[in-house]
């Protein structure tokens, strides 16, 4: 397996570097701080190309990889992990889902808005009493004419408060369990739509997140994305996927904790000589270094995987796992480095030590992801599909 670039990936890489330092660091800490959703600069990705990488050309994307997908996703990560959140919710959990699984039409429809940035993408999955066990949700669609009916309420989703364009589950078949459940292309203008509430979180601020109603939501049969009941087969392939696209942002945190750790470890002077030759300081730059180097090969064979199999959860669980920890331990270490000045909002570190976090519990907790790779490891009869984890508890 070659996991090297291309040079069409380092390009593309190397243009969302110098887009993001110029367009996106001069409103990460106003994002972090107002919880500021940078609407223009949302669009200036769009025109970028930097929305739609696998949306196909046709509608507006450039057709390209999820690999290069997730090259983007770290750059933007490195100044703003919340910004690549809600990129990573618009490009991939909606936009990358519906391209593969929309109607001619559905596409034609939604997608050139967003891969141009004009309008925003959501998934709406996660209920309050659907966590984990996703495919217990209790939002009801039924069939009225030529109309689905849809009643529920959709908590913890990422661009919630913004979204135009919406890919929603819900129970079609209540009786058949999780084979009862469809999926549906719903608009912000639907009757009966509403975004009950936005939240306030922890970190990942400037990436709105929010709690949606739907009462008696009037949804056009034609907005059906796939077969009616067969909506967990869209569920699954879009969660293999969106766990190796999404480790890239943990990658991006861990980058920018290292590169600003080493240069503060070679300018920092403390007993009359740069804090670089202390061993303790050696060890976590050493360890920095390795665990994102290692963290980098598993989430790129992820990339690798899905793309070669949407079904294949086992590299994707596993990178997203590794990855989110590590992002963790590295904030934590960046600030520790750096000491007093490190725990000052005068730097992102104390910022990104709370953005690291949400990925430890978004996408499938930590712990959820143990799970899968575990029954995949020992095989069919540990897999019982009944009770199998969704791979997430709470979707932010």
């Amino acid at each position: 397996m070659d996991l090297s670039l291309s040079e069409e990936e380092r390009d593309l890489r190397e243009a969302a570097h110098r887009f993001v330092r110029k367009e996106v660091a001069p409103v990460a800490d106003r994002m972090d701080r107002e919880d500021y959703f940078p609407r223009e600069v949302f669009r200036r990705l769009g025109e970028q190309g930097f929305l739609g990488v696998t949306v196909p050309t046709e509608y507006g994307g450039l057709g390209l990889s999820y690999l290069a997908q997730a090259l983007i996703l770290e750059e933007i990560a490195r100044v703003s992990p919340a910004l690549a959140l809600s990129v990573g919710a618009h490009s991939n959990l909606f936009a990358d889902n519906l391209g593969r699984n929309g109607t001619p039409a559905q596409r034609a429809r939604a997608l050139p808005g967003i891969a141009s940035g004009e309008t925003v993408g959501a998934l709406a999955l996660t209920e309050p009493d659907a966590g984990s066990d996703a495919t217990s949700l209790r939002t009801r669609a039924e069939r009225d004419g030529d109309h689905y009916v849809l009643n529920g309420s959709k908590q913890f989703i990422t661009n919630g408060p913004i979204a135009d364009w919406l890919l929603v589950y819900a129970k079609t078949h209540p009786a058949r369990g999780r084979r009862g459940i469809s999926a549906f292309l719903v608009g912000r203008d639907a009757p009966g739509f509403s975004v009950a509430r936005s939240l306030d979180k922890m970190g990942m601020r400037g990436s709105p997140t929010g709690e949606l109603a739907f009462q008696d939501c009037r949804v056009p049969a034609e907005q059906l994305v796939g077969t009616e009941n067969n909506g967990v087969a869209v569920m699954m392939s879009g969660l293999n996927v969106e766990r190796a696209v999404l480790g890239a942002i943990p990658l991006g945190i861990s980058a920018e904790c290292l590169e600003r750790s080493l240069e503060y470890a070679r300018t920092r002077e403390q007993f009359g000589q740069k804090i670089g030759h202390f061993e303790m300081i050696q060890q976590k730059l050493a360890d920095m270094y390795t665990e994102l180097e290692a963290a980098r090969w598993l989430v790129y064979s992820a990339l690798h995987s899905v793309a070669q199999d949407l079904r294949s959860s086992r590299a994707s669980a596993a990178a997203l796992t590794f990855a989110s920890e590590a992002s963790t331990r590295h904030a934590l270490a960046a600030v520790q480095i750096h000491g007093g000045y490190g725990y000052m909002r005068d730097l992102p570190l104390e910022r990104l030590v709370r953005d690291a976090k949400l990925l430890e519990i978004g996408a499938g907790t930590s712990e959820i992801r143990r799970l899968i790779v575990a029954r995949e490891l020992l095989g069919p009869g540990f897999r019982d599909e009944s009770h199998r984890p969704s791979a997430r508890t709470e979707r932010i």
